[in-house]
C-alpha cells in the first residue's frame, strides 16, 4: 500500500511539473503590452495616399468601411494629456496626418507626443465629422446621424502596434497665414501639428479664461471658440474644451505664437492645444 502511494505521489508531481513546462511561457520582456504585437509591416500606405483613396468619402462627410488589408505607420503628435483632446490621437508620417478615435482614456500614457505606431486599417472604417478625417467606428447620435467615432479599447489593441520607445522628435509646421482659406491647403494639413505665430487672441485681457463653464463666454458642444485677431471665426478658431485641465487659466495677452493640432470643422480651421505650454511669447524675428 506504501509503495502504491508513493508511485502515485510520485506520477502526480511529474504530471504537475509537466503542465507547469507546458503551460506558463517565459515573459517576453522586450514586448510592448499594448497593442498587437504579432503585426508586421506588410502593406503600407502614406497618409496622404490614403486621404487621396478615400477622398470623396471624407470631402463627403461620409463611411466606409475599409476592406483592403493596408497599413498605415506615422508619429503621435498630439494626445489627451491635458484633457483638451478627447478620445483622440493624431499621427503624421510627414505626408499628412489622421486622427483615430479611440474610446479610452489616458492615450497618453502609452501613446506619448513622439512615439511611432503601426495601424492596421482592414475592416476599420475611415470617414470625417465636418470633413476631417477620422478612423474608427460607426456611431449613430440622437438625431438619427451616422458618422466615424470611437472605436473599443479592445477593437485598438488589435489593430495597433508601438514601433521602438518613443522619443521621436515632432516639430511643428508653421500655418501660412495667407492659406487660411485655402481649400487644398486645409485638406492637405488638416489634422497636423502646426504652430500660428506672431498673433494675439481677441478676448485676452489677463482675466478672461480659454474655456469657463460661467456663461462668460458661449460653448457650443461643451468648447469655447476663440476668436484670433486679424481673422474670421468663420475660417479659423482657438478652441478649448471646458473639461481641458487649463479651462479656467487666462488667456495669455499680447502677441503669441499658439502650436496645436489643426483640425477643421468644414471650412473652419479649428487649434487645437495640447497642452497650456502650446502657447507662447512670440518670439521677434
Amino acid at each position: 500500500m506504501n509503495a502504491l502511494k508513493t508511485i502515485a505521489i510520485a506520477l502526480s508531481c511529474t504530471l504537475f511539473a509537466s503542465c507547469m513546462d507546458s503551460g506558463y511561457d517565459e515573459p517576453n520582456l522586450n514586448e510592448s503590452p499594448y497593442g498587437n504585437n504579432a503585426l508586421t509591416e506588410t502593406n503600407v500606405v502614406s497618409i496622404a495616399d490614403l486621404k487621396s483613396m478615400y477622398g470623396n468619402t471624407i470631402s463627403g462627410n461620409m463611411m466606409e468601411q475599409i476592406t483592403d488589408d493596408i497599413q498605415i505607420k506615422g508619429i503621435v503628435t498630439g494626445n489627451d494629456i491635458q484633457g483638451n483632446i478627447y478620445n483622440e490621437v493624431s499621427i503624421d508620417d510627414g505626408t499628412a496626418a489622421f486622427i483615430i478615435c479611440i474610446a479610452q482614456g489616458g492615450l497618453y500614457g502609452y501613446l506619448p507626443v513622439g512615439q511611432e505606431i503601426l495601424v492596421s486599417l482592414k475592416d476599420l472604417y475611415i470617414g470625417a465629422y465636418g470633413q476631417q478625417g477620422e478612423i474608427g467606428v460607426p456611431y449613430t447620435n440622437a438625431s438619427g446621424r451616422t458618422y466615424v467615432s470611437r472605436m473599443s479599447r479592445m477593437l485598438w489593441n488589435q489593430h495597433f502596434k508601438l514601433i521602438g520607445m518613443g522619443g521621436h522628435s515632432v516639430t511643428p509646421i508653421e500655418f501660412d497665414q495667407s492659406k487660411v482659406k485655402d481649400a487644398q491647403y486645409m485638406a492637405d494639413n488638416c489634422g497636423r501639428l502646426m504652430v500660428l505665430k506672431g498673433v494675439e487672441i481677441k478676448d485676452a485681457d489677463g482675466t478672461a479664461a480659454f474655456a469657463p463653464d460661467d456663461g462668460s463666454v458661449t460653448l457650443v458642444s461643451n468648447c469655447a471658440n476663440r476668436a484670433i485677431n486679424g481673422f474670421s471665426t468663420s475660417n479659423l478658431v482657438l478652441r478649448t474644451s471646458s473639461y481641458a485641465d487649463f479651462a479656467n487659466d487666462p488667456m495669455p495677452t499680447g502677441p503669441v505664437d499658439i502650436t496645436g493640432i489643426f483640425t477643421r470643422y468644414n471650412n473652419t480651421w479649428q487649434i487645437l492645444l495640447r497642452t497650456v505650454d502650446d502657447i507662447k511669447p512670440a518670439i521677434s524675428n
